[in-house]
Protein backbone atom coordinates (compact mmCIF):
# COMPACT_ATOMS: atom_id res chain seq x y z
CA UNK A 1 0.00 0.00 0.00
CA UNK A 2 1.27 3.62 -0.78
CA UNK A 3 1.97 5.60 2.13
CA UNK A 4 -0.76 7.74 3.19
CA UNK A 5 -1.86 10.37 6.21
CA UNK A 6 -4.36 8.94 8.57
CA UNK A 7 -4.00 11.53 11.01
CA UNK A 8 -3.54 15.76 11.32
CA UNK A 9 -2.78 16.71 14.84
CA UNK A 10 -2.46 20.89 14.65
CA UNK A 11 0.12 21.15 12.18
CA UNK A 12 1.93 17.47 11.78
CA UNK A 13 0.89 14.43 10.56
CA UNK A 14 1.12 10.71 11.04
CA UNK A 15 1.13 8.33 8.00
CA UNK A 16 0.17 4.61 7.76
CA UNK A 17 3.69 4.04 7.65
CA UNK A 18 4.30 5.62 11.19
CA UNK A 19 1.08 3.21 12.66
CA UNK A 20 2.66 -0.07 11.15
CA UNK A 21 5.82 0.61 12.36
CA UNK A 22 4.65 1.34 15.94
CA UNK A 23 2.11 -1.67 15.69
CA UNK A 24 4.53 -4.19 14.07
CA UNK A 25 4.94 -6.54 17.10
CA UNK A 26 1.08 -6.31 18.17
CA UNK A 27 -0.87 -6.64 14.51
CA UNK A 28 2.32 -9.83 14.61
CA UNK A 29 0.39 -11.25 17.73
CA UNK A 30 -3.24 -10.84 16.85
CA UNK A 31 -2.37 -11.94 13.29
CA UNK A 32 -1.03 -15.26 14.92
CA UNK A 33 -2.96 -15.99 17.86
CA UNK A 34 -6.61 -14.29 17.38
CA UNK A 35 -9.37 -16.92 15.56
CA UNK A 36 -9.23 -16.34 12.15
CA UNK A 37 -13.40 -14.77 11.87
CA UNK A 38 -11.74 -12.07 14.75
CA UNK A 39 -8.21 -10.82 13.13
CA UNK A 40 -9.99 -8.31 11.09
CA UNK A 41 -11.66 -6.71 14.09
CA UNK A 42 -8.69 -6.98 16.25
CA UNK A 43 -6.61 -5.73 14.19
CA UNK A 44 -9.10 -3.14 13.93
CA UNK A 45 -9.34 -2.24 17.09
CA UNK A 46 -5.61 -2.37 17.78
CA UNK A 47 -4.98 0.21 14.79
CA UNK A 48 -6.96 2.45 16.54
CA UNK A 49 -5.34 2.16 19.97
CA UNK A 50 -1.54 2.27 18.81
CA UNK A 51 -3.01 5.41 16.72
CA UNK A 52 -4.50 7.14 19.90
CA UNK A 53 -1.07 6.59 21.48
CA UNK A 54 0.51 8.13 18.51
CA UNK A 55 -1.64 10.94 18.52
CA UNK A 56 -0.94 10.96 22.98
CA UNK A 57 3.30 11.16 21.90
CA UNK A 58 2.63 13.58 19.23
CA UNK A 59 0.75 16.19 21.39
CA UNK A 60 3.44 15.96 24.17
CA UNK A 61 6.65 16.33 21.56
CA UNK A 62 4.92 19.49 20.12
CA UNK A 63 4.49 20.74 24.00
CA UNK A 64 7.87 20.14 24.84
CA UNK A 65 8.64 22.11 21.24
CA UNK A 66 6.48 25.17 22.29
CA UNK A 67 8.13 24.76 25.64
CA UNK A 68 11.78 24.89 24.17
CA UNK A 69 12.48 21.50 25.92
CA UNK A 70 14.61 18.82 23.44
CA UNK A 71 16.76 15.71 24.01
CA UNK A 72 19.87 15.52 22.08
CA UNK A 73 21.65 12.79 20.84
CA UNK A 74 24.43 12.67 23.18
CA UNK A 75 21.39 12.44 26.11
CA UNK A 76 19.84 9.22 24.15
CA UNK A 77 23.36 7.93 23.95
CA UNK A 78 24.02 8.31 27.72
CA UNK A 79 20.99 7.02 28.43
CA UNK A 80 21.06 4.05 26.25
CA UNK A 81 24.84 3.03 27.48
CA UNK A 82 23.32 2.66 31.08
CA UNK A 83 20.66 0.60 29.61
CA UNK A 84 23.39 -1.32 28.18
CA UNK A 85 25.59 -1.50 31.35
CA UNK A 86 22.57 -2.57 33.34
CA UNK A 87 22.27 -4.76 31.13
CA UNK A 88 25.84 -6.43 31.67
CA UNK A 89 26.46 -6.71 27.52
CA UNK A 90 28.31 -4.61 25.18
CA UNK A 91 26.88 -2.38 22.62
CA UNK A 92 27.42 -5.05 19.17
CA UNK A 93 25.14 -7.96 21.34
CA UNK A 94 22.26 -5.24 22.41
CA UNK A 95 21.99 -4.10 19.53
CA UNK A 96 22.06 -7.83 17.50
CA UNK A 97 18.87 -8.27 20.43
CA UNK A 98 17.04 -5.96 19.30
CA UNK A 99 17.20 -6.33 15.80
CA UNK A 100 16.13 -10.00 16.58
CA UNK A 101 13.53 -8.90 19.31
CA UNK A 102 12.29 -6.37 15.69
CA UNK A 103 13.00 -3.25 16.45
CA UNK A 104 15.74 -1.27 14.66
CA UNK A 105 18.58 0.73 16.67
CA UNK A 106 16.33 3.64 14.45
CA UNK A 107 12.75 2.69 16.28
CA UNK A 108 14.79 1.76 19.63
CA UNK A 109 16.78 5.39 20.20
CA UNK A 110 13.29 6.98 19.66
CA UNK A 111 11.56 5.12 21.94
CA UNK A 112 14.56 6.39 24.87
CA UNK A 113 14.06 10.03 23.10
CA UNK A 114 10.47 10.08 23.85
CA UNK A 115 10.82 8.77 27.73
CA UNK A 116 13.57 11.04 28.39
CA UNK A 117 11.63 13.53 26.88
CA UNK A 118 7.90 12.58 28.76
CA UNK A 119 10.41 13.16 32.34
CA UNK A 120 11.49 16.65 31.02
CA UNK A 121 8.27 17.34 30.58
CA UNK A 122 6.48 15.91 34.40
CA UNK A 123 9.33 18.08 35.91
CA UNK A 124 8.65 21.08 33.88
CA UNK A 125 4.69 20.75 34.34
CA UNK A 126 3.86 18.37 36.80
CA UNK A 127 6.17 17.00 39.66
CA UNK A 128 4.99 20.42 41.34
CA UNK A 129 1.54 19.59 42.04
CA UNK A 130 2.09 15.96 42.97
CA UNK A 131 2.14 15.72 47.02
CA UNK A 132 1.24 12.29 49.63
CA UNK A 133 0.66 13.38 52.61
CA UNK A 134 1.23 11.07 55.79
CA UNK A 135 -2.67 10.26 56.17
CA UNK A 136 -1.90 8.16 52.64
CA UNK A 137 1.24 6.95 53.54
CA UNK A 138 -0.44 5.31 56.75
CA UNK A 139 -3.55 4.42 54.94
CA UNK A 140 -1.63 2.21 52.35
CA UNK A 141 0.23 0.73 55.28
CA UNK A 142 -2.58 -0.63 57.37
CA UNK A 143 -4.33 -1.77 54.57
CA UNK A 144 -1.02 -3.50 52.85
CA UNK A 145 0.85 -4.38 55.39
CA UNK A 146 -1.09 -5.16 58.41
CA UNK A 147 -1.06 -8.89 58.01
CA UNK A 148 2.41 -10.38 59.26
CA UNK A 149 4.22 -12.99 57.45
CA UNK A 150 7.18 -15.46 58.23
CA UNK A 151 10.75 -14.68 56.79
CA UNK A 152 12.31 -15.69 54.07
CA UNK A 153 8.90 -14.84 52.18
CA UNK A 154 9.51 -12.84 48.91
CA UNK A 155 7.12 -10.92 47.42
CA UNK A 156 6.86 -11.45 43.64
CA UNK A 157 5.69 -9.78 40.43
CA UNK A 158 5.50 -11.75 37.18
CA UNK A 159 6.00 -11.67 33.52
CA UNK A 160 4.68 -14.69 30.94
CA UNK A 161 4.78 -15.23 27.47
CA UNK A 162 2.64 -18.35 26.22
CA UNK A 163 2.40 -19.93 22.94
CA UNK A 164 -0.40 -21.17 21.86
CA UNK A 165 0.49 -24.08 19.29
CA UNK A 166 3.49 -26.19 19.77
CA UNK A 167 5.35 -24.86 17.02
CA UNK A 168 9.05 -23.45 16.54
CA UNK A 169 7.32 -20.04 15.19
CA UNK A 170 5.42 -19.86 17.55
CA UNK A 171 7.76 -20.72 20.77
CA UNK A 172 10.31 -17.91 18.97
CA UNK A 173 7.52 -14.92 18.91
CA UNK A 174 6.95 -15.81 22.67
CA UNK A 175 10.62 -15.48 23.43
CA UNK A 176 10.87 -12.37 21.32
CA UNK A 177 7.69 -10.47 22.89
CA UNK A 178 9.71 -11.82 26.17
CA UNK A 179 12.47 -10.37 25.08
CA UNK A 180 10.95 -6.97 23.97
CA UNK A 181 8.80 -6.38 27.37
CA UNK A 182 11.96 -7.88 29.57
CA UNK A 183 14.08 -4.75 27.92
CA UNK A 184 11.66 -1.82 28.69
CA UNK A 185 11.58 -3.34 31.81
CA UNK A 186 15.38 -2.72 32.48
CA UNK A 187 14.80 0.48 30.95
CA UNK A 188 13.18 1.86 33.86
CA UNK A 189 9.13 1.00 32.58
CA UNK A 190 6.66 0.31 35.50
CA UNK A 191 6.76 -3.27 35.66
CA UNK A 192 3.28 -3.55 36.41
CA UNK A 193 2.02 -1.35 34.14
CA UNK A 194 3.70 -3.30 31.40
CA UNK A 195 2.76 -6.94 32.86
CA UNK A 196 -0.85 -5.31 32.21
CA UNK A 197 -0.12 -4.37 28.64
CA UNK A 198 1.81 -7.56 27.53
CA UNK A 199 1.35 -10.19 29.89
CA UNK A 200 -0.12 -13.62 29.03
CA UNK A 201 -0.91 -14.50 32.55
CA UNK A 202 -3.67 -13.92 34.69
CA UNK A 203 -2.06 -12.31 37.09
CA UNK A 204 -1.33 -9.63 34.43
CA UNK A 205 -4.77 -8.08 35.53
CA UNK A 206 -3.78 -7.33 38.74
CA UNK A 207 0.00 -5.96 37.54
CA UNK A 208 1.60 -9.08 37.22
CA UNK A 209 1.74 -9.17 41.20
CA UNK A 210 1.08 -13.02 42.19
CA UNK A 211 1.72 -12.08 46.30
CA UNK A 212 4.35 -13.85 48.75
CA UNK A 213 5.97 -17.31 48.47
CA UNK A 214 8.37 -18.75 50.61
CA UNK A 215 11.10 -20.69 49.43
CA UNK A 216 9.41 -24.29 49.57
CA UNK A 217 6.26 -23.09 48.15
CA UNK A 218 8.02 -22.10 44.92
CA UNK A 219 8.11 -24.07 41.58
CA UNK A 220 11.95 -24.91 40.92
CA UNK A 221 11.97 -22.60 37.91
CA UNK A 222 10.73 -19.52 39.78
CA UNK A 223 13.13 -20.47 42.69
CA UNK A 224 16.60 -20.41 40.35
CA UNK A 225 14.88 -16.65 39.83
CA UNK A 226 14.19 -15.35 41.98
CA UNK A 227 16.78 -16.56 45.03
CA UNK A 228 19.90 -14.56 43.44
CA UNK A 229 18.26 -10.92 43.59
CA UNK A 230 18.01 -8.19 45.89
CA UNK A 231 14.64 -6.52 46.14
CA UNK A 232 13.91 -4.29 43.51
CA UNK A 233 15.74 -6.46 40.76
CA UNK A 234 14.73 -8.22 37.59
CA UNK A 235 15.63 -12.00 36.69
CA UNK A 236 16.88 -13.65 33.54
CA UNK A 237 13.81 -14.74 31.56
CA UNK A 238 13.36 -18.03 32.04
CA UNK A 239 11.74 -20.97 29.95
CA UNK A 240 8.91 -22.94 31.93
CA UNK A 241 6.47 -25.27 31.37
CA UNK A 242 3.70 -22.58 30.21
CA UNK A 243 6.01 -20.28 28.35
CA UNK A 244 8.50 -17.92 29.18
CA UNK A 245 8.56 -15.54 32.11
CA UNK A 246 10.57 -13.73 34.28
CA UNK A 247 10.01 -11.70 37.65
CA UNK A 248 10.48 -8.89 39.94
CA UNK A 249 11.48 -9.20 43.62
CA UNK A 250 10.04 -6.04 45.66
CA UNK A 251 10.59 -7.66 48.89
CA UNK A 252 12.61 -10.63 50.41
CA UNK A 253 13.30 -12.38 53.98
CA UNK A 254 10.63 -10.09 55.45
CA UNK A 255 12.78 -6.97 56.10
CA UNK A 256 10.69 -5.00 54.04
CA UNK A 257 7.76 -7.26 53.83
CA UNK A 258 4.46 -7.40 55.26
CA UNK A 259 5.41 -7.77 58.66
CA UNK A 260 7.49 -4.43 58.41
CA UNK A 261 7.42 -1.40 60.22
CA UNK A 262 5.90 1.28 59.56
CA UNK A 263 8.79 3.58 59.57
CA UNK A 264 11.05 1.15 57.93
CA UNK A 265 8.73 0.77 55.20
CA UNK A 266 7.07 4.54 54.93
CA UNK A 267 9.76 5.96 52.53
CA UNK A 268 8.83 2.85 50.16
CA UNK A 269 5.05 3.74 49.98
CA UNK A 270 5.43 7.12 49.91
CA UNK A 271 7.64 6.77 46.50
CA UNK A 272 5.37 4.00 45.36
CA UNK A 273 2.03 6.65 45.88
CA UNK A 274 4.10 9.51 44.62
CA UNK A 275 4.90 7.31 41.17
CA UNK A 276 1.34 6.30 40.52
CA UNK A 277 0.19 9.93 41.39
CA UNK A 278 2.64 11.24 39.08
CA UNK A 279 1.40 9.14 36.50
CA UNK A 280 -2.24 10.13 37.18
CA UNK A 281 -1.47 13.74 36.90
CA UNK A 282 0.27 12.70 33.46
CA UNK A 283 -2.49 11.42 31.76
CA UNK A 284 -5.04 13.96 32.73
CA UNK A 285 -2.18 16.92 31.81
CA UNK A 286 -2.05 14.63 27.92
CA UNK A 287 -5.78 14.78 27.87
CA UNK A 288 -6.04 18.25 28.82
CA UNK A 289 -3.81 19.42 25.78
CA UNK A 290 -5.71 16.37 23.70
CA UNK A 291 -8.74 18.08 24.09
CA UNK A 292 -7.28 21.77 23.19
CA UNK A 293 -5.51 20.02 19.68
CA UNK A 294 -7.44 19.77 16.43
CA UNK A 295 -6.97 16.47 15.50
CA UNK A 296 -8.57 14.69 12.57
CA UNK A 297 -8.26 10.70 12.33
CA UNK A 298 -8.48 9.48 8.52
CA UNK A 299 -8.10 5.63 9.58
Amino acid sequence: MVDRIIAIVNDDVITFSDLNREGAALFRRITQEAPPDQIEMALLKAREEVLSSLIDRLIVEQRAKKLGISVGNSEVDGAISRIIERNKTTAEKFWQQMALMGSSEQAYRELIRSQVLRERLIDYEIRSRVVVNEERIREFYEKNYAQKIKEDSYHVLQMGFVWKENTQAAKDDARRRAEEAHQHALAGQDFRTLARQSSDLPSAKDGGDIGVFKKTEMAPYMKASILGLQAGQISAIQETPAGYQFFKLLSDRGDVGLQASYESVKEQIRQRLYEEALNSHFQKWVKELRDQAYIKKIL
